[in-house]
């Protein structure tokens, strides 16, 4: 392993925690300098880290950063990537790559012109539960895939975050912050979407923030707070997808991949871990789901893998896992299903993208 990559953090809020506890763990990255509009909350994280901290600009610009950790609002992402590459650094964010494809489109050009390096979350695809899920599959214990089934929602993010209210403007909402992690894990397991359809829509229900030094404030929602899709893969795996703001309670299984021998469980891709199980044409007599061994993955990972990775595949010059392209085919699905919904209409999608190379069982980000 060579010299590490300095880290530069742009956007010091609630999800950088996750990545700063996680980042001394990966000796090929060091954090060199924290940046924020915010330039009194920069310094204060700075400080907690060891590291300076510092103007958004004054970041950009410094000689000790390699790759700039782009955790700004949505609305912010292609914005600080484009600047960060303009700086001549790498740059890997948070999901989704921007808030449409027509912004994360000259990003991805402007990398390639440059010889830099564009990464994005989420990297959660790249831990046990999805590698193990995805083994599993390609090993054919469930047969041949031919449909799976994801339905994730929740009541509201004003119910926990502090200030929720950029989940309810364009770049959020439940399929733009959520969707990435069952996307992403669908391109994993099946390849690239060919085309969707889909229906949108949001409910008049007054929203106000519950916690923190703003609750009571109401919350404007300017996104469609549930969405309903169907995603067709190009090897002829359909998928379902139903992501919500709106829903109190549900026991609709979370994430199910369904084959001519099986039904795999798959545990939820916004985590690193969780328990794979499955239940084939062999146990149909005493209907027992049986749990699987970890098999592949990185293991014990948290926020700051898919970067550890793409440091890793700069230095062997090879493709990163948790790249641009896969970010940006991701990013045009959802773009996809809005536009079926808003349209009632089959889109077709323009983009593909070769799935990402799986993550061996005991394999370190850093290293493999």
């Amino acid at each position: 392993m060579g010299s590490p990559l300095n880290v530069g953090v742009v956007g010091v809020g609630v999800i950088s925690q996750q990545y700063f506890g996680y980042l001394p763990s990966l000796p090929n990255l060091r954090l060199t300098a924290v940046a924020d509009l915010d330039l009194d909350r920069a310094r204060s994280v700075g400080e907690a880290q060891g590291v300076r901290g510092t103007s958004v600009d004054d970041l950009l610009a410094a000689d000790d950063v390699d790759v700039v950790l782009n955790l700004t609002i949505p609305a912010a992402h292609a914005e600080i990537a484009s600047r960060a590459l303009a700086a001549g650094k790498h740059v890997y964010g948070e999901k989704p790559l921007a808030t449409s494809t027509d912004e994360a489109c000259p990003v991805l050009e402007q990398a390639a012109a440059a010889g830099l390096r564009v990464g994005s979350a989420p990297d959660t695809v790249l831990g046990t539960g999805i590698q193990t899920a995805r083994a599993a599959i390609e090993d054919g214990l469930v047969g041949d895939a031919f449909g799976a089934a994801v339905a994730w929602s929740a009541p509201g993010h004003e119910l926990w975050h502090p200030a929720p209210a950029f989940y309810y403007q364009p770049g959020g909402g439940p399929l733009l912050d959520m969707g990435p992690y069952y996307l992403t894990s669908l391109v994993t397991f099946f390849g690239p979407v060919v085309r969707v359809t889909g229906s949108t829509t949001r409910t008049q229900r007054a929203r106000t923030v519950a916690s923190g030094p703003a609750a009571g404030t109401p919350v404007p929602v300017d996104v469609d707070t549930h969405v309903v899709a169907i995603l067709e893969h190009a090897g002829g795996v359909v998928s379902t997808v139903t992501m919500s703001f709106e829903v109190w309670g549900t026991k609709t299984p979370l994430f199910e991949v369904y084959g001519t021998q099986g039904t795999l469980s798959v545990p939820d891709p916004n985590g690193f871990s969780g328990t794979v199980a499955v239940l084939t044409a062999a146990d149909r007599q005493d209907r027992t789901w049986r749990d699987l061994p970890v098999a592949a993955g990185y293991a014990d990972a948290s926020r700051g893998a898919g970067l550890a990775d793409m440091a890793r595949a700069i230095e062997t010059n090879r493709p990163h896992r948790a790249s641009g392209d896969l970010a940006f085919h991701v990013l045009e699905i959802m773009e996809a299903i809005g536009g079926a919904g808003r349209d009632h209409a089959v889109v077709e999608l323009t983009s593909t993208v070769d799935r990402p190379a799986a993550v061996p069982f005991d394999a370190r980000p850093e290293t493999w």
